[in-house]
């Protein structure tokens, strides 16, 4: 993303703010409330259309307008929701809106490809190294942890090359968020790049590779968590000292 701006009304919410995401890397985005995070999100899947700037997917310029076109652009937003079906089973949540048919002509054509359905939701959940009760169950009787990993599966499924998880440790004890940290890293051991929104500097230098701070709508600083603290990441947030607009902080 270059130079995002996006106004509403008189308020300039965004003021050309740059955020770059390399393969396969998990990129900490943070900021105090208002910094402008969500809307630079929503800008990204397509909930807000930017009033000017550019992304790029791959080098290629996208022109994200709706949130399909940041799904056909291979972005996947994991909202603090999670947007799941409590009343539904694992598997159904994984294909909800995408549920495949039977390959039959004729009235057998309208039954659901269960057991293909089943062994390729029980394949991503492998590959992410999710243990859940059973994919029969109720996503309503999981763990907070557990329906974390169900949504970022549905994101795998369908090809995602960038996750964007928002707040998804937030109110999970220290066990399920043990679960949601291997889950991130297993998504960078499978080249997937990661967008990780957290107010937490624990959960950002467990996991993050490098840390964007946006403050007032524009860019802070961005730093790399091998050679930075969580003090150096709280000074550019409340602007406590002078950083760069843009570039990396090492």
């Amino acid at each position: 993303m270059r130079g995002i701006r996006k106004t509403f009304g008189p308020v300039e919410a965004l003021r050309g703010v740059d955020l770059e995401v390399a393969p396969g890397e998990i990129m900490a985005l943070v900021g105090d409330n208002g910094a402008g995070k969500s809307t630079l999100i929503k800008t990204l899947a397509g909930v807000h259309v930017a009033d000017s700037g550019s992304i790029e997917v791959d080098g290629t310029p996208v022109d994200i307008r709706g949130p399909q076109d940041a799904v056909d652009a291979g972005i996947e937003t994991v909202y603090q929701d999670l947007a799941l079906c409590d009343n539904l089973d694992v598997v159904a949540n994984l294909y909800l809106g995408r549920e495949l048919r039977t390959p039959r002509r004729g009235p057998l054509s309208r039954f659901l490809a269960v057991k293909r359905m089943s062994a390729e939701a029980q394949r991503v959940l492998d590959d992410l190294s999710v243990t859940l009760p059973s994919l029969r169950s109720q996503v309503g009787t999981l763990s907070g942890g557990q329906r974390q990993s169900i949504a970022v599966g549905r994101a795998v499924l369908w090809g995602s090359g960038l996750v964007v998880l928002d707040e998804p440790t937030a109110a999970l004890g220290v066990q399920q968020t043990a679960m949601v940290y291997r889950l991130i890293r297993a998504l960078r051991a499978k080249g997937i790049s990661v967008v990780l929104i957290s107010h937490n500097m624990v959960d950002v230098f467990e996991v993050a590779d490098r840390v964007t701070v946006m403050r007032l709508g524009a860019n802070a600083g961005v730093f790399r968590t091998s050679s930075s603290t969580p003090q150096d990441v709280i000074a550019a947030i409340t602007g406590s000292h002078a950083i760069a607009p843009r570039g990396e902080t090492s």
